[in-house]
């Protein structure tokens, strides 16, 4: 939704769509930080994850749901709740669960737990029954490599037993899975994750500014991202669209190219040169 009309901008696909998806992690808001998240940008979420177990013991938990299902905006239970009741033996009170909330969507992990991924391919088909299932693929744990040929047949496996979209794993502070410890991307592992899963299909986990720009820079606007914060989501629309300085002449024509401001500039003799963030 634009106030006023600027050229050179790309298409975004409008809501509900299948791409350019954004989903905003939850890790503890209140009713009243979740009606301001939607009053800012609610035209620019379009799925939000209640982060890890935080469900078990989130206030007013039914009227969250209630709030989101009134607004349009489907919500989930993240996948780290599905392994505490599948880490008991209690996967069947998770679907009684489900049902008991009237949730529309799922979120399936084995980040934590060790589960065999027959299993866990198991527990997608019954899911997907239910649910429209969004299952997540990568370990949390700092130092855990998975060739890219795994990742590849999991993410096809996964999918294949009925998820909707696949959960690129990152975690909320971004340095694992896709990403090396200091957060930049693994960026051979991405190429061939893309080169054979169908890119509509893949919700990449980007927390963190650098990340999203290098997302939206390979694969344009509508590019699927998760673990956005709540206060970051018009941000990132303006990544996406190109009105951030990290993105900013990804849409314009070479004449406008030519603007570019010089990345060398000499400083002023006694003074000092500071960048500082847009």
């Amino acid at each position: 939704m634009l106030n006023f009309e600027l050229t050179h901008l790309p298409h975004r696909v409008e809501k509900p769509r299948k791409s350019g998806l954004t989903m905003v992690m939850d890790k503890g808001l209140s009713i009243r930080e979740c009606e301001d998240m939607v009053s800012g940008s609610g035209d620019f979420i379009d799925i939000v994850k209640l982060g890890f177990g935080s469900s078990v013991i989130t206030p007013n938990l039914e009227r969250k749901l209630a709030f989101f299902k009134e607004v349009g905006i489907p919500v989930y239970f993240g996948g780290t709740l599905l392994e505490a009741f599948i880490i008991r033996g209690m996967f069947d009170d998770y679907l009684h669960l489900l049902d008991r909330y009237k949730m529309e969507f799922a979120e399936i992990s084995d980040g934590s737990i060790s589960l065999p991924h027959q299993e866990k391919c198991h527990y997608i088909h019954r899911l997907a029954k239910r649910v429209t299932v969004v299952s997540e693929v990568g370990s949390k744990e700092e130092g855990i490599l998975i060739r890219p040929n795994m990742w590849i047949d999991m993410m096809k496996a996964e999918l294949d037993a009925g998820a909707w979209k696949v959960i690129a794993e990152a975690r909320e502070s971004g340095t694992v899975g896709i990403y090396r410890p200091n957060g930049k991307a693994h960026v051979m592992l991405i190429n061939k994750i893309v080169a054979r899963i169908p890119a509509e299909k893949i919700i990449w986990e980007a927390p963190q500014k650098s990340q999203q720009a290098y997302f939206i820079k390979h694969f344009g606007a509508n590019v699927n991202l998760g673990n956005i914060g709540p206060n970051e989501v018009i941000a990132l629309e303006t990544l996406r669209l190109g009105l951030r300085s990290d993105t900013f002449f990804q849409y314009l024509d070479k004449t406008m190219q030519n603007s570019r401001q010089a990345t060398d500039v000499a400083p002023v003799k006694g003074k000092k040169t500071t960048v500082e963030e847009d």
